[in-house]
């Protein structure tokens, strides 16, 4: 956050503020957090009080895999309920201030996942399912078939309650930062991972750790299909607005008499 939006968020949150150490990111960079980390070594627990926008939402998931990576397992994120915290103190006051924006594609992919469906998974048709699916383009249908299927190797018993669950981690996992690659390329992503669920079904045994093998992939194929199915919508969205945007812009043609 910049100087003057943690400022704002400290105006917003007084309790014991002395006894906490604050740094401004000035944007989204994070070099000078993981240098006073390196400076000061005791702390342990870090909030990551970023701008509520598509830059700051990224950004927030970026930092954090960075900090995994280092070692700091003890971190937060706080969104204004506005667009920034400086917007936040406005409102506070009564005074207009500008909206929170939400990170469209991160919207997409979690309403795609939110409506997949369970289906009870027989082992002896999943394989035809995935590559009837994979052939037809129809990704909603794969990833659900492939979410269905990765509970069942890993619960084979409640495995609707570990659909849901899975359903829920392909949520809490997506990061929009690492997913910026087109639709071709997703589509070459998701060939590669029916390829290899296909050679895995056809084991006709499996020891512990191969389940679990099995259930990674097609969870990995689930998360493939809804990012080329979350891409086709955020496309075909792009083009809606453009063809409205140009109608808009035509010029009212009045006939003269």
């Amino acid at each position: 956050e910049a100087p003057i939006d943690m400022l704002s968020y400290i105006t917003l949150h007084p309790e014991n503020w002395q006894n906490h150490s604050y740094i401004a990111l000035n944007g989204v960079h994070e070099n000078a957090l993981i240098q006073a980390l390196s400076d000061y070594e005791s702390i342990q627990e870090i909030h990551l009080c970023l701008d509520h926008d598509i830059g700051g939402i990224e950004a927030a998931d970026r930092i954090t895999d960075r900090l995994h990576e280092i070692g700091y397992m003890q971190i937060l994120t706080e969104f204004p309920q506005k667009k920034d915290w400086n917007e936040q103190l406005k409102a506070a006051h009564g005074l207009p201030a500008l909206p929170a924006v939400p990170h469209p594609r991160k919207e997409m992919f979690g309403k795609m996942v939110t409506e997949l469906t369970y289906y009870p998974c027989k082992i002896d048709q999943l394989s035809s399912k995935i590559s009837a699916t994979f052939q037809s383009g129809q990704h909603k249908y794969l990833a659900e078939y492939a979410l269905s299927g990765a509970a069942f190797f890993l619960a084979q018993r409640d495995e609707k309650s570990a659909f849901l669950k899975l359903q829920r981690k392909l949520q809490k996992d997506y990061k929009p930062y690492t997913d910026k690659a087109g639709f071709h390329a997703k589509s070459d992503n998701l060939r590669n991972i029916s390829k290899a669920v296909m050679q895995d079904l056809r084991r006709t045994a499996r020891t512990k750790e191969q389940t679990l093998h099995t259930a990674k992939l097609l969870y990995d194929l689930a998360d493939c299909a809804v990012r080329c199915e979350t891409e086709i919508a955020m496309q075909t969205s792009v083009q809606t607005e453009e063809m409205e945007s140009e109608m808009e812009e035509e010029p009212c043609l009045t006939q003269q008499i």
